[in-house]
């Protein structure tokens, strides 16, 4: 694997992060319409075969407090001035939650931007995002936008990328008794993030990087998704012959060797990225009904690997229910099983996708894909996304329309 200070700096046409992109020139356009295509479907969730499967999701207490997001929510609407606020808050079903992005480019940004903030109120956006993501999330996102910063510099193309250029959108009104949620959305990193009473969804999220680790200059130790990267390892390299035999979809994912369906410039090889709210994605590798015990603990980790990405009551709470349907989980691969070589990998069941994957350059001018460029994805198939099954039973049990809090009878 070469290391990413090896590669050269690929110059684009300059496209900024911060104001909208309307006009250009660049072979991206066709792919970003692609995308806007998808914009008007009403949303229904993932599936496997098209038919969203019913009941997985139940309206029902935690005991997990979520008092903590709703004032970080109530104290960042609190500092921004009157029209900073018009830009971030948005009715509760307002559309923009389906049109987040994670290229670098502004093409459907909103919001507010935390680059724009004082220190002070830059501050609150991060702690309603600390309140959102575990210890470990949140160090995860925060070496993210760091890295962004990093590529600034590298690429001297301070208008694309940076620490900063991050879109907080606050959706209806953060409280203890009404559906509520916000979203982050920039460069290599979107969560979405639903409240409904105690119950909390964080999907969809991505989180992505390049470079992935720096060994020198003011970001020197800085390395993320190697748990992600490595939980995946540990799985393929834990089944035997017949089993990867079932799990290796392809074995190789080098340009030469895939179609141009699996070489998107946006996602690769991932099949629900940004607007593909409806993908039909089937099951595909080896089930975990097929594996040992000792193999469904690695799978149980790598899972959890991910969900841990959330605050630590909710993340448990999520890991039940991802557990809840272990047989039902399906793991792929494509790719290397080495120590260097590039790879995807998908795992699936009916309330969790998690997908991961080695990308080319894009900041740098590898054309094949490295271990110096990942992305990563979590949904919740089945219409879980957005909340949006938690969302439909709360509004069929209670009704609003009086600005209250009231049982339907």
């Amino acid at each position: 694997m070469n290391h990413w200070a090896e590669f050269g700096v690929r110059h684009m046409p300059p496209m900024s992060a911060r104001t909208r992109v309307t006009d250009i020139a660049s072979p991206l356009v066709p792919f970003v319409d692609e995308r806007i295509a998808h914009r008007d479907e009403p949303f229904t969730g993932l599936t496997v075969d098209g038919a969203v499967r019913q009941g997985l999701f139940g309206l029902a207490p935690t005991g997990v407090p979520t008092a903590p997001l709703v004032e970080a929510a109530q104290a960042f609407l609190g500092a921004l001035t009157g029209e900073q606020r018009q830009r971030a808050h948005q009715p509760l079903d307002s559309d923009d939650w389906r049109t987040w992005i994670n290229v670098h480019m502004n093409f459907f940004r909103h919001g507010v931007m935390l680059e724009e903030l004082d220190t002070a109120g830059r501050q609150l956006g991060l702690d309603l995002l600390r309140q959102t993501l575990s210890a470990r999330g949140y160090g995860q996102a925060r070496d993210i936008m760091r890295l962004n910063e990093l590529i600034a510099d590298i690429s001297g193309s301070p208008d694309e990328y940076g620490e900063w250029p991050y879109f907080v959108t606050v959706f209806g009104e953060p409280g203890p008794d009404v559906p509520w949620g916000w979203q982050l959305d920039g460069h290599h990193l979107v969560v979405n993030c639903v409240v409904v009473g105690d119950q909390m969804v964080m999907t969809p999220t991505f989180m992505g990087a390049e470079p992935c680790h720096v060994h020198e200059g003011p970001y020197a130790g800085t390395q993320v998704f190697t748990a992600e990267e490595r939980s995946g390892l540990d799985l393929i390299r834990s089944l035997d012959s017949i089993q990867q035999g079932r799990a290796i979809i392809r074995p190789s994912i080098h340009p030469d060797d895939l179609p141009p369906e699996l070489q998107h410039p946006f996602d690769g090889r991932m099949q629900g990225g940004a607007f593909l709210d409806n993908a039909v994605i089937p099951n595909e590798g080896v089930a975990a009904a097929d594996l040992s015990d000792a193999q469904r603990r690695i799978l149980l980790n790598l899972m959890a690997t991910y969900v841990g990405w959330t605050r630590d009551g909710h993340a448990q709470i999520r890991m039940d229910e991802v557990a809840h349907h272990l047989d039902e989980t399906w793991f792929s691969w494509m790719g290397s099983t080495g120590d260097d070589g590039p790879f995807y990998y998908r795992v699936q069941n009916p309330v969790v996708l998690i997908e991961f994957d080695h990308h080319p350059g894009v900041v740098f001018d590898n054309l094949v894909p490295s271990r110096n460029h990942i992305h990563t994805l979590v949904r919740t198939p089945n219409g879980g996304d957005y909340g949006a099954d938690l969302l439909r039973q709360h509004h069929d049990r209670y009704d609003h329309s009086h600005g209250d809090h009231r049982h339907r009878h």
